[in-house]
């Protein structure tokens, strides 16, 4: 199975200039914890209701402070055509929970996570994933 057959297809995109309360709003709003940041159709980064926590308002920023400045770049990300256990592999290995997913032209196509590697009812894949991202830090 690949992963494009269990991602979420519906994805929630930002511009960089996004405000860091119009992103919290957005993730508030959508019931979601991360947005990808593209610029020109191009993934750049990703920020998280973590990254606007830790990073912006106890790094002391306003809430007009753009995305840009608490996102992550160098991000991870895998392809849509990627096998369900690759994927869980690489995920457990990176210690995330979650990846963009993107078409071989590197275009943003989707998002996978824990639930949808359960989801595809691979105990060996979702064990492995679940041992690299339960661990204590």
């Amino acid at each position: 199975m690949n992963v494009r057959d269990v991602m979420t297809a519906e994805v929630y995109v930002v511009e960089p200039e996004m405000s860091l309360r119009d992103a919290a709003r957005m993730m508030r709003d959508c019931d979601i914890g991360s947005l990808p940041i593209q610029r020109n159709e191009r993934l750049i980064g990703m920020v998280t209701d973590r990254d606007l926590v830790i990073r912006g308002i106890a790094g002391g920023m306003e809430s007009s402070a753009t995305v840009e400045s608490v996102m992550s770049d160098g991000i991870r990300y895998c392809f849509d055509d990627q096998s369900v256990e690759e994927v869980a592999t690489n995920m457990a290995e990176l210690q995330v929970r979650r990846l963009p997913v993107v078409s071989r032209e590197k275009r943003l196509v989707g998002f996978v996570s824990l639930a949808n590697i359960a989801s595809a009812r691979d105990r060996q894949a979702t064990d492995e994933l679940l041992g690299g991202t339960a661990e204590p830090h």
